[in-house]
Parts: structure tokens; C-alpha cells; sequence
């Protein structure tokens, strides 16, 4: 068994692209910024924009934080995107998910500019991305296809099982897989909460891609010897031992589904490190495009 390593594989993306933003400074270019916007003080986003940020600072980028009120309105919000979209200082931006209920999130993602959306959720982006076009690819579906080309996990002619068709992981990952591509030409198989027979497919699968929600989902006698495993979830259960309070949990079994795997992704330590990796890649490229 070999472990997907997230966290190792994302420092050395972080690397390569300290590389290349010094490289762009030495010439008198622009330096990449990217934006990040937090409505509000949910505790999981506040910690993974504060990475972001963080990251930002790891490889050279400039950064900008916008913290808003629980309680903006709806227009206060998309106002706050216009002026993003229209300060040529800023290369790309993200508005981070989830937002209050009283704001519609489909409309906050209309609004941002194509060219700046570096989570990759326009629709214009993702259209061109079904379309196998050049643009920007979400942040985890762009992560999980760089770790299986960096671990060279052999995707072509392979049945990929899928299970969860959200727009952020599941649905994108489903056509990524199947595109003709490097880490690619996959027969994918989607499922989700009305698929039936499940374990039945899910033996079949060479990889699997789990991105339910749901901790430890994912067990040993729903797959075969040799599978490839990613693991996408990740719940915060509550733990009295643990120093933070807590401990995190995949959707995937790990200690028994692992001992079964030729390649598999722990939580945390996976594909989490590769979302911000991606996002920094993105903001690179539209950084490029705008000069």
C-alpha cells in the first residue's frame, strides 16, 4: 500500500510555484494576488481561509483578507464583488462557502468575473471545463488529478467509481476522469444517495473516489484487492482525548479499507493540503492570463 501524501505533495507544488513567482518578480512583473472573502465567523472557514492566506505568504503572493458581517446584505455582498472584479490589482478571488441563508450562493458565484474565479464555480468555467477547454479546474478535483499523475496511479481504460455528484467534487471529477486526457480515459461510474445496489458497483471499481460526508462510509468488503482509494471527506467529531477537542474523520474506513489498497489517501493529510496547492496554481495562471 502507498499513501496519497497531501501534505508533502502540496509543499512541493507550494515549491515549485515560490520558484516561478520569483522568477516573475526578478523580470519586473506583476507579483499574483489573490483575495479571499469570509462572511461571517464560521470556525471551519475562518481556519481554511487563515491557510489560505498563509499560503499566499509561503510562495511570494500578495493576499487580501475581506472579513464581512453575518448579517451584510445580499447587495452589500455583490457590491463588494463588483469592486473586486474591477481592481486590476487583484488577479483572481475566492467568496468563501458555505454563506448565511438569507444569501444566494448560485447568485454570489454569478457575479464574480470568469477570468478572476479561481475556485473554478462560475459556470462559464465550469462549462469549458466539460468541454475539455482551457480554464480554471476547482481547487479539489484539480488536487486529485495532480496527485494520481505525481503517484503516476494509472487512470486510463480503469472504472472509476464515483460517490456523491456535488458540483465541487463529484460531478467535475466524474467528467475530468472520463475526458481525454493525461490522468484520464476512465469509464466513471457515478453514484449517490439513490443508487441502488451500491456495494455491487462499488466492487467493481479500480478507483474510488468517496465525497459523501458521510465518516467512514467506505468499508473493506465493499471493495477489491488493489484498488485505488481517494478519500475527499472529512467530519470533525467531537473527542475529549484529543488536545483540540476533536478528531477528523474521512468517509473511507482507513485502518481496515487500506489494507487492501495498491494507493489510498489518509484524512487529514490527503487531498485537503492539495485544494489550497490548486488554488495558488489558479491564481498563478490568471495572474499570466492578465499579463
Amino acid at each position: 500500500m502507498i499513501l496519497l501524501d497531501g501534505k508533502k505533495t502540496a509543499t512541493d507544488i507550494k515549491e515549485e510555484i515560490a520558484i516561478e513567482v520569483k522568477k516573475i518578480k526578478s523580470k519586473g512583473y506583476k507579483t499574483p494576488h489573490l483575495a479571499a472573502v469570509i462572511v461571517g465567523n464560521n470556525g471551519a472557514s475562518v481556519t481554511y481561509v487563515n491557510a489560505k492566506v498563509k499560503a499566499c505568504e509561503m510562495v511570494g503572493f500578495e493576499s487580501s483578507l475581506i472579513r464581512l458581517s453575518e448579517n451584510i446584505s445580499e447587495e452589500d455582498l455583490l457590491n463588494q464583488i463588483h469592486i473586486l472584479n474591477n481592481d486590476a490589482t487583484i488577479d483572481g478571488f475566492i467568496v468563501q462557502l458555505p454563506l448565511p441563508n438569507h444569501i444566494d450562493e448560485q447568485k454570489v458565484i454569478m457575479a464574480i468575473d470568469p477570468d478572476k474565479d479561481v475556485d473554478g464555480f462560475h459556470p462559464m468555467n465550469v462549462g469549458k471545463m466539460a468541454l475539455n477547454l482551457p480554464t480554471f479546474i476547482s481547487a479539489t478535483p484539480f488536487g486529485i488529478l495532480e496527485l494520481l499523475e505525481r503517484y503516476q496511479v494509472q487512470t486510463s481504460g480503469k472504472h472509476v467509481v464515483v460517490l456523491g455528484r456535488s458540483h465541487i467534487v463529484g460531478s467535475p471529477m466524474s467528467i475530468l476522469l472520463s475526458q481525454k486526457r493525461k490522468v484520464g480515459d476512465a469509464t466513471v461510474t457515478i453514484c449517490h444517495s439513490r443508487t441502488k445496489n451500491l456495494k455491487e458497483i462499488t466492487l467493481q471499481a479500480d478507483i474510488i473516489i468517496a465525497a459523501i460526508g458521510i465518516p467512514e462510509f467506505l468499508k473493506a468488503d465493499m471493495i477489491k484487492e488493489n484498488v485505488t482509494v481517494i478519500d475527499v471527506g472529512i467530519t470533525r467529531l467531537e473527542d475529549s482525548t484529543k488536545k483540540s477537542g476533536y478528531r477528523l474523520l474521512g468517509d473511507v474506513a482507513f485502518d481496515e479499507v487500506s489494507k487492501k489498497c495498491d494507493f489510498i489517501t489518509p484524512v487529514p493529510g490527503g487531498v485537503g493540503p492539495m485544494t489550497i496547492a490548486m488554488l495558488l496554481k489558479n491564481t498563478l495562471l490568471a495572474c499570466k492570463r492578465r499579463s
